[in-house]
């Protein structure tokens, strides 16, 4: 954690198995799988099945395209209004005094997603679980299979947005102002329009760049690389000293960069909740590939 600003929104595997039994605890598994679908990108599968073969001792699942997002929107995982997300972390016991620990069992960025979340409706006791269920399971740390136990309700209270989300507009008002970094989290080849999975029209918001989410991570141990590695690369396309908006397909990945960016430090970071979703398939917004 050497570097951290704010180390306390990752929690190390030591720490969470010395509070497993603490009852002011809450761990979800956020595991979900996007699996390549040509016709509409991706099908969402919440990973309850992994959870139920296995996961964290005491946890509960959250599925995040449901429990945690607005399901009658056009566009997948976006915000909930304050009500529903109140409710639905009272359903998992969640209190205004809770730890929040999340985790998935594939990349983090789902379990930075509920992190965000939390953060964007005033709930900053929350920490994303460093190496996720890949380092607790080589561990060896306690863990069960099932359906998991619910918790006594909570009493999570309504708290109005911090808006730590951003709308098409204010990305398209950031296009050329200098000031404001607009931070692509999708894999390269995805931001020039070489390869993978495409939104609509291939390419990037224009005047973008790039910090994969997915080099965060020591892929050796799933843990977020060292303070210094994560500021160099995010110096490199000058998001350091500047206002940044993260954007990534659909609001998930970016999450990753913005936790990333939270740990060392920033403090003017906004999440594009739509993202390429929304960006790729609208013509009269500018786009660049190559």
């Amino acid at each position: 954690m050497a570097g951290f600003v704010h180390p306390e929104f990752l929690v190390e595997t030591d720490w969470l198995e010395q509070h497993l039994t603490n009852a002011n605890v809450v761990v979800l598994d956020c595991t979900t799988h996007l699996i390549p679908n040509p016709a509409i990108t991706y099908d969402v599968v919440p990973g309850r099945e992994d959870f139920e073969k296995g996961h964290i001792k005491g946890a509960q699942f959250c599925d995040v395209s449901r429990d945690v997002s607005d399901t009658s929107h056009k566009f997948r995982f976006m915000r909930q209004t304050p009500d529903d997300f109140a409710a639905a972390m009272r359903r998992f016991g969640v209190s205004d005094d809770t730890k929040v620990v999340l985790y998935s069992t594939t990349s983090p960025q789902w379990a930075s997603r509920v992190w965000w979340l939390l953060r964007e409706f005033g709930h900053d006791n929350a920490a994303v679980l460093n190496g996720g269920w890949q380092k607790w399971s080589r561990e060896n740390r306690r863990s069960e299979t099932g359906a998991g136990q619910a918790h006594p309700e909570g009493n999570f209270t309504v708290k109005p947005p911090r808006h730590l989300m951003a709308d098409k507009d204010e990305v398209k008002a950031a296009v050329g102002n200098g000031a404001i970094c607009t931070l692509n989290a999708l894999a390269e080849a995805q931001h020039k329009a070489t390869g993978g999975n495409t939104y609509g029209r291939p390419g990037r918001i224009a005047g973008s760049v790039n910090v994969p989410a997915a080099h965060l991570l020591d892929p050796a141990t799933n843990t977020f690389l060292p303070a210094d590695e994560l500021r160099r690369k995010f110096d490199q396309v000058g998001a350091m000293d500047r206002a940044v908006i993260v954007y990534c397909g659909g609001g998930i990945a970016a999450t990753a960069d913005a936790l990333a960016l939270t740990l060392l430090g920033h403090t003017n970071v906004k999440v594009y909740d739509a993202s390429m979703s929304e960006w790729a398939k609208d013509e009269s917004l500018p786009m660049e590939t190559g």
